[in-house]
């Protein structure tokens, strides 16, 4: 509340404060004091503390201070004693001029509280400024002949000072003839006037001259002087006669300044000075003094300036002939100018049509007159154009042209015409100028837009991320403005080849796989794509402009992916989700030397090129050094002979890495029995029961498991088996193997082969050996190498099983051990699969 009235109290005071100043003309409420000029700084003027009733500590108190018009500083407070000095030296007559009185107005400011007090102060002029002459000579002519008491006025001094301090009186210097006397304006300023007191006489006193005197009314006075001359005139009676009244004469316009135009000549009977002439114009106009003058004693007219025929063709001037008396004869000057090619045809454009629209044939492009300010031929103008440009010029009106295209244009081949019109008139010599005329030639659409390429290719590698810019289109129109704006667009309906896996063409719906924008032409990948089943594939682009009707040009893209190394490689063999590896484990006898070959690695990778170059490598195994693998075959072999210290269980690990960036891998394991050799005891005899040959099966498994079995049943079993296999051998051995060759001929030698030697057994064949089934080749006893040097050149695995109880010796050919192969793959291991036996088989 209290900080709101305050604030309202400061308002109220700074309302009341420009309400004061704004009257502060109205009146005074002290003063006025008074200070004569020329008062040095410091003077003391008033106390204005005893004349406010204000002691000096409350005149400080309350903020007193001076306020002047214009933020002159012409006076100062001391407020410690209340004195009005003056602050600055004054100068009347720069403060007010002629006015008088000369008053200062000012102010007293006291801010707390709020108090403006009104204040004259008033400068006192002294005499400090001298009366001046503005002409220092003043030169009459009177003639002998005035009569006493003529008057003749003489021009006043000017002082600066005022009231009494200005000019007061004249005086002259003392003389026989003359006296002057002071003479008083309406406005109070005097001046002096001269009175003629006593006849002159030319022949006594032909000049007089005297000085005339101005004094002002200050103690003591301050003067200024001037000097008079008096020319006593002599009395003429006889006035100055031209011998021609009229003179004429022609000049030509291209005279130059100074040149003579003619001399008029004036005589006068008096005698002395009555008849001496001299020559004036009589009041010419500003156009005639400015282009002709007269020298005044001999009477030559000349050219002050060049005339100009197109401007003025004709003058006409009064001139004086005025003896020294003061009489005067006049006689006329007619001047005729003459007409000379001296001005430059002239081309004004009335109608310019730019810009013109291209193919249109006979268009007006211009309207235009010719005209030349000359006369009679010097005024006749010709105009022309080049003669290499699609224009021509046809005559209209009385000067009057058009300009008209002289076939249709061709924006494309030239877009702007620069065109030059020359115009030449028929005077001597021949003058000519220039106007050109910019023509553009405004677009039609009339070329459709092209590509820069008929076939674009564009290369991207598979995988790519959504939005991936993948290459731009472009194309150019050679319209101009809309006609020339492009917007790209893909053809519906094209069909795109693609060749995945050595297929044929298929069609693909482009707008799903690539976006092209409209406005620059550039080319987006939807979505990722797969190289594996994608290769390529081809699409149309149009461009169309913004023309109406609209054209178009239409291009091919191809885009062709580039492999990425995405897929690792994949074993096929030794499977590694099944069971086979671990069921059918690899069997090296213990006898064989380095270089057998114990199986081999089969991989693809799904990529191509060097992403899908192969090679294996053993990361582990039970007795390193033992086993090797070559590096691009992926074939394990022994790397040593095999001694009867190596454990017969051996695991091995094989790595397949591709060279891809960065390279993949794969890794499978494969599990190696060594055994002492391949033949089998514990095959059953074809007659024995079924409960035997179960057992048999038992005691198989019980061998196949057979590191630590028991050793006295596995050599009983063994013996009868031997005698069991030699039997059967002996009976069905020839009739089994034409069968077998009877059916692998009848499926063009792609089947497997298998043989029976036993009721309830099966028999496997991998590289030579044959592998005993055993209650579903889930063991393996002693088995019996039957391949000679014990390695064939195949590298995959057949199972073929008998069927058991009767021994009548049906074979079931079963589907080969190796997974899914793919046609590259099952196409290699046919190529490699032919081979003969020791029995004679043929794979």
């Amino acid at each position: 509340m209290e900080t709101g009235g305050l604030r309202q109290g400061r308002q109220r005071q700074v309302l009341l404060f420009f309400v004061l100043l704004s009257l502060s003309r109205a009146g005074a409420d002290l003063g006025p004091y008074a200070v004569v000029e020329e008062t040095e700084r410091g003077f003391f003027v008033a106390n204005l503390g005893k004349d406010l009733g204000l002691g000096s500590a409350e005149l400080a108190s309350r903020g007193a201070r001076i306020i002047s018009q214009g933020n002159s500083e012409h006076l100062q407070l001391q407020a410690q004693t209340g004195e009005l000095v003056v602050n600055e030296r004054l100068d009347r007559e720069e403060l007010c001029g002629p006015t008088e009185p000369c008053l200062l107005h000012f102010q007293v400011l006291m801010e707390k509280p709020l108090e403006l007090i009104q204040a004259e102060l008033r400068v006192t002029d002294i005499n400090d400024n001298a009366p001046v002459f503005s002409e220092k000579e003043t030169v009459l002519n009177i003639p002998e002949n005035s009569p006493p008491g003529s008057a003749y006025p003489l021009n006043n001094a000017l002082d600066l000072d005022v009231g009494s301090n200005d000019v007061q009186d004249y005086k002259i210097s003392p003389n026989a003839y003359f006296r002057v006397e002071t003479r008083e304006r309406s406005d109070g300023r005097k001046y002096p006037e001269l009175i003629l007191d006593k006849e002159l006489d030319r022949e006594d006193e032909p000049q007089l001259s005297f000085t005339l005197t101005a004094l002002d009314g200050g103690a003591p006075p301050q003067t200024g002087t001037a000097q008079v001359r008096i020319e006593v005139g002599d009395v003429n009676d006889n006035a100055p006669e031209f011998e021609q009244p009229v003179y004429r004469v022609q000049v030509p316009e291209n005279s130059p300044e100074g040149t003579l135009v003619v001399t008029v000549v004036a005589t006068d009977s008096d005698s002395g000075t009555n008849g001496k002439i001299s020559y004036t114009l009589i009041q010419p106009s500003e156009g005639i003094s400015k282009t002709l003058e007269v020298n005044p004693a001999t009477g030559a007219v000349r050219l002050r300036k060049q005339v100009d025929f197109e401007t003025i063709r004709s003058y006409e001037v009064d001139i004086k002939a005025t003896d020294g008396g003061g009489l005067s004869g006049k006689c006329t000057l007619f001047l005729e100018v003459l007409d000379v090619n001296d001005n430059h045809p002239k081309v004004t454009m009335s109608a310019l049509n730019s810009p013109i629209p291209e193919n249109t044939p006979e268009t007006v492009v211009a309207v235009f007159s010719v005209s030349d300010p000359d006369s009679g031929e010097n005024g006749k103008a010709i105009p022309s154009i080049q003669d290499d440009l699609p224009f021509v010029l046809k005559p209209s009106a009385k000067n009057f042209y058009t300009l008209v295209t002289d076939g249709p244009l061709d924006r494309e081949a030239r877009a702007q015409y620069t065109i030059t019109i020359t115009v030449s008139d028929l005077g001597t010599p021949r003058l000519q100028s220039q106007h050109n005329v910019t023509v553009h030639v405004s677009d039609v659409n009339d070329n459709a837009p092209t590509f820069s390429q008929a076939l674009y290719t564009l290369f991207v590698l598979e995988n790519n991320s959504p939005a991936l810019h993948i290459g731009s289109v472009s194309a150019s129109d050679r319209d101009a403005g809309t006609n020339a704006q492009l917007t790209y667009s893909l053809l519906t309906q094209d069909q795109a080849t693609q060749q995945p896996q050595g297929q044929g063409q298929e069609q693909v719906d482009v707008g799903a796989l690539v976006a092209l924008d409209a406005a620059s032409g550039q080319l987006f990948a939807l979505r990722a794509l797969d190289y594996e089943t994608l290769r390529a594939f081809e699409f149309g682009v149009r461009a169309s402009d913004g023309g109406s009707p609209a054209l178009s040009g239409e291009a091919r893209v191809r885009v062709v992916l580039r492999d990425a190394n995405d897929h690792a490689p994949r074993v096929l063999y030794p499977p590694r989700n099944g069971s086979a590896a671990g069921a059918c484990p690899e069997l090296v006898p213990r006898g064989a030397e380095a270089g057998y070959v114990v199986s081999k690695v089969v991989a693809v990778d799904g990529d191509s090129g060097r992403n899908a170059w192969l090679s294996y490598e053993l990361l582990q195994a039970t007795e390193p050094g033992l086993f090797g693998v070559w590096a691009h075959s992926g074939e394990v072999r022994t790397a040593r002979p095999v001694s009867e210290r190596d454990a017969p269980q051996q695991r091995l690990l094989v790595q397949v890495r591709d060279h891809g960036e960065p390279p993949l891998s794969a890794s499978v394991a494969l599990h190696v029995l060594l055994v002492d050799g391949f033949s089998q005891p514990y095959l059953p005899r074809p007659d024995a029961p079924a409960g035997q040959a179960g057992q048999a099966g038992q005691a198989g498994q019980a061998g196949v498991g057979g590191v630590g079995g028991e050793a006295g049943q596995a050599e009983a079993l063994t013996v009868s088996l031997v005698v069991a296999l030699a039997a059967v051998s002996s009976l069905f051995l020839a009739s089994v193997l034409a069968l077998v060759a009877a059916r692998l001929c009848g499926r063009g030698g792609a089947g497997a082969g298998a043989v029976a030697v036993g009721s309830g057994c099966g028999v496997s064949v991998a590289e030579g050996r044959f592998f005993p089934a055993g209650a579903g080749c889930g063991g393996v006893g002693p088995l019996v190498d039957v391949g000679g040097a014990g390695t064939l050149s195949q590298s995959y695995q057949y199972e073929v099983c008998v069927s058991g109880g009767s021994g009548t010796g049906e074979f079931k050919f079963m589907k080969p051990s190796i997974g899914n192969f793919t046609n590259g793959a099952v196409k290699e291991i046919e190529e490699n699969s032919n081979m003969q036996n020791s029995f004679g088989f043929s794979y």
